[in-house]
């Protein structure tokens, strides 16, 4: 039994030491512009999300989702999150080069709720293009945009329309 216990530990010891060389030898892949491997895949979305869970307290957002907190979060997000996670009723615009992938909230929406939502755009994610908006932006208007994100695939239609671009003004006729 003592031999059997000895075993288990020299494996994990094996395993653990053997990792740490894989990182601290430069064999990880960390190239931009290749994917990331499968394992790496497996292994870190999962932790991304663990830790957002376990990070971001359940808290209810202060911004009611009235129409016109939504639409003022519509309109924060089409002008400051939209050119990286993508514009409602267009088609799917991340880029096949950036790793981690952008989630395109656009078009699939998002997991998390809305504090959760809160918390990724106040801290932002390490190692991403998601940077800390709470450095210069308030709590007010990150909850605001969050509670847009939350909804952002179940708009109510005055929403929507009053979101939609304007057409351009007709010029007037020249004589």
């Amino acid at each position: 039994m003592k031999n059997f216990l000895l075993g288990i530990l020299f494996t994990l010891i094996a395993i653990l030491l053997g990792g740490f060389l894989y990182l601290r030898l430069g064999f990880a892949e960390m190239r931009g512009d290749i994917p990331p491997s499968r394992f790496e895949t497996w292994l870190l979305q999962p932790a991304l999300h663990a830790s957002v869970r376990r990070e971001a307290p359940e808290i209810p957002n202060p911004v009611q989702p009235t129409d016109a907190n939504l639409i003022s979060g519509g309109k924060l997000y089409l002008n400051e999150c939209a050119g990286c996670h993508g514009e409602p009723g267009k088609p799917d615009q991340s880029s096949s080069t950036l790793f981690p992938p952008i989630p395109q909230l656009a078009t699939t929406g998002t997991p998390y709720t809305e504090s959760q939502i809160f918390w990724v755009a106040k801290h932002g994610i390490r190692r991403s293009g998601m940077f800390a908006n709470g450095k210069w932006d308030s709590d007010q208007k990150l909850w605001t945009i969050s509670a847009y994100i939350a909804r952002i695939k179940s708009l109510p239609p005055q929403v929507q329309d009053a979101l939609k671009p304007k057409p351009p003004a007709a010029a007037p006729p020249t004589n």
